[in-house]
């Protein structure tokens, strides 16, 4: 069974930085690809940031240069770094993983809350 637990979200002011955590069990995830959601409310869920098994990189474009995926093998956990946090980046952020059969997993969420 396939368990994806999120941590490090919290209240932040704006500019500030946080770093999300998703502990997996269940599944390598070097063998997945692995992926940063967010949805707030009445808007729909987006895509943050993947990282592939061969440890590519993609962002959504409003993004990049604030937000940094990665991932630590041993402890098989992905990481989402977040600075310059604004009050637009605050959301409910999800951890995916989808193998190579197409299967997905979601985590929990963790909420982050940046005030101005």
């Amino acid at each position: 069974q396939v368990q994806l637990v999120e941590s490090g979200g919290g209240l932040v002011q704006a500019g500030g930085s946080l770093r999300l955590s998703c502990a997996v069990s269940g599944s390598a995830i070097g063998a997945n690809t692995m992926g940063w959601y967010r949805q707030a409310p009445g808007k729909p869920r987006e895509l943050v940031a993947s990282i592939s098994s061969g440890a590519s990189t993609n962002y959504a474009d409003s993004l990049k240069g604030r937000f940094t995926i990665s991932r630590d093998i041993a402890k098989n956990t992905v990481y989402l770094q977040m600075n310059s946090l604004k009050p637009e980046d605050t959301a409910v952020y999800y951890c995916s993983a989808q193998n190579r059969w197409g299967a997905a997993y979601w985590g929990q969420g963790t909420q982050v809350t940046v005030s101005s």
